[in-house]
């Protein structure tokens, strides 16, 4: 089991040894804290890129092997000194919920499956697994933090089972408050590394930090994020790009589980109504086992992707000072594939 040490996240997440990330630390009932500089101190900057590689029908492609890749920063070719495609690997997810006014319509259906998305992610065969923490921030007019880091996804889900929605939304402070304001597990970023899962619709009109803030220091602290969006078809939300903007540059996507519900009824767009014009009629059992069946698919697909990335790690060769942003590429040897890592690191904390 990784023993866990409360420290605060503050810095880069850059500088870890891979030594440091796999030394195990005595388990004490009290960890001793430690300063961020602390945590991440190490002679050895070493760049961790989780990759999805998707076939052009977005099924996984599972089977490659290192001769397969090629990873660049700053557009020379790197040497890659780890590589898995292994099943389960360590991570550290947070789950950040929109507890807003506009999530009112589908909660129900949401709060179930985010529970199931809990369970799926930190119990991926049905049991405790001491490679799986997660923490649980809402956000709401406020961003709040409202379980710690731990691995017994129960704690998490008693304290989610008691949110309701109501407010406004304050999607960038609870990403922030993400990367700033959470106990840290032993040897993040590298092995376990971070992932982040917001289940909202990207919009935001009560942070006080900026899109342009928060993706830095997503990057910074080489986060992944996914987004399971809770907008549904034939609707428009001005925080879509949001959502798309955060998932993308860090290298996850944003997956929509009600974009088809009524994509196949004749009109519904066009002449709305109550009755007779849905494939779905509101209240019935085909029209809440439809949402589930989107959600459903919607969070396996995200926990899948979660637990099966190929994770590659290089030290980059020159760390130019002067560059405060470094692109990272990764190609595949393959045809028609599409490959989804980050855009890039900060190789120095600001």
């Amino acid at each position: 089991m990784y023993s866990r040490r409360q420290v605060i996240l503050g810095g880069t997440a850059l500088a870890l040894s891979s030594a440091a990330a796999q030394q195990p630390a005595p388990h004490t009932a009290q960890p001793p804290q430690v300063t961020s500089a602390e945590a991440f101190k190490s002679g050895v900057s070493e760049v961790i890129v989780p990759v999805t590689v998707t076939d052009d029908k977005g099924r996984f492609v599972r089977d490659l092997d290192l001769k397969d890749f090629e990873l660049r920063d700053e557009g020379k070719v790197q040497k890659i000194t780890y590589f898995t495609r292994e099943r389960n690997q360590p991570v550290v997810i947070g789950f950040l919920v929109d507890l807003s006014n506009s999530n009112r319509l589908h909660w129900d259906k949401f709060k179930e499956a985010i529970q199931d998305l809990v369970l799926a992610t930190m119990e991926p065969d049905g049991k405790p697994d001491p490679r799986f923490s997660g923490y649980l921030i809402g956000y709401s007019t406020e961003a709040e933090l409202l379980m710690n880091t731990t691995d017994d996804p129960e704690k998490i889900l008693d304290r989610f089972r008691k949110t309701k929605p109501g407010g406004g939304a304050a999607l960038f402070d609870a990403v922030y408050q993400s990367c700033t304001s959470r106990t840290l597990v032993k040897g993040e970023p590298i092995e376990p590394r971070r992932v982040i899962v917001i289940v909202g619709d990207g919009h935001d009109n009560n942070s006080k930090k900026t899109l342009d803030e928060v993706v830095e220091i997503a990057q910074r602290n080489l986060v992944t994020i996914y987004g399971v969006s809770t907008v549904a078809f034939g609707f428009r939300n001005d925080g879509e790009p949001n959502l798309k903007r955060l998932c993308e540059s860090s290298g996850g996507r944003v997956v929509y589980p009600l974009e088809n519900l009524y994509s196949d009824v004749s009109g519904y767009l066009s002449t709305p109504s109550d009755e007779g014009n849905f494939a779905y009629k509101v209240g019935t059992g085909g029209y809440a086992a439809a949402i589930m069946r989107g959600i459903v698919n919607a969070i396996s697909a995200t926990a899948g992707e979660i637990t099966t990335q190929y994770i590659l790690r290089y030290t980059p060769d020159n760390t130019d000072v002067a560059k405060k942003f470094r692109k990272i590429e990764v190609r595949v040897n393959l045809a028609n594939v599409k490959v989804r890592a980050r855009e890039g690191y900060y190789p120095f904390a600001p």
